[in-house]
């Protein structure tokens, strides 16, 4: 599989099949991936969640779609991207919402690792990661979480399906948007200051 075609199985199908599936064939397409874009508005990038933060989220879709009940092994299929991060020249542009950061997935203990990931996360080779603060005027409207993989599929996140775009035309409509978005986003000492904030507030 290359990024271009994507799991040899529709989303769909991959989903009923449970979490394993699923997530072993994002897996791959990351693992296929050399230059990707992302955009999140609301949840912590998938490639940097913790087990603690992965396991909370897959228990909610698991939940409220009746998927199939094999969260340990979509854990384990999730937090493998992370080792992808660093290796084989690949390079990730990735916009975080401030939302992100204070959306409480899995309770307070969960939240506070999940954010030190990140404080820790800025200087990782091949990762430019942007926060988009609250009150940052943006020049397009926020829209759902996607990502842009080697720059010719979109993948993105809804409550139903998870649509996939080829198009041509799609995917530019999406790397203009994801190009407007960074635009509001802070960098380097200015976002790590705002995850460090949000980190302080849990300990209070």
């Amino acid at each position: 599989m290359d990024s271009s075609t994507g799991p040899s199985k529709p989303w769909s199908e991959l989903h009923r099949e449970g979490m394993g599936p699923t997530q072993e064939a994002f897996l791959d397409l990351t693992r296929q991936t050399q230059d990707s874009q992302h955009y999140c508005q609301n949840v912590i990038w998938g490639n940097l969640q913790t087990p603690d933060y992965v396991r909370a989220m897959l228990r909610l879709v698991v939940d409220f779609h009746g998927f199939p009940d094999d969260i340990e092994a979509g854990v384990a299929a999730r937090t493998a991207r992370a080792d992808l991060i660093g290796t084989g020249d690949r390079t990730y542009h990735v916009l975080l919402g401030e939302p992100a950061l204070r959306r409480t997935i899995g309770g307070t203990a969960v939240m506070r690792g999940q954010l030190q990931r990140i404080h820790d996360s800025f200087d990782l080779p091949g990762l430019t990661l942007g926060i988009i603060p609250d009150r940052a005027q943006l020049d397009i409207y926020p829209g759902n979480s996607f990502g842009i993989f080697d720059r010719n599929r979109v993948e993105l996140e809804n409550f139903g399906d998870s649509p996939t775009h080829t198009d041509i035309e799609q995917v530019g409509a999406y790397q203009r948007a994801f190009a407007l978005l960074a635009r509001g986003a802070l960098y380097g000492d200015e976002a790590r200051a705002l995850v460090r904030a949000e980190l302080n507030a849990l300990q209070d």
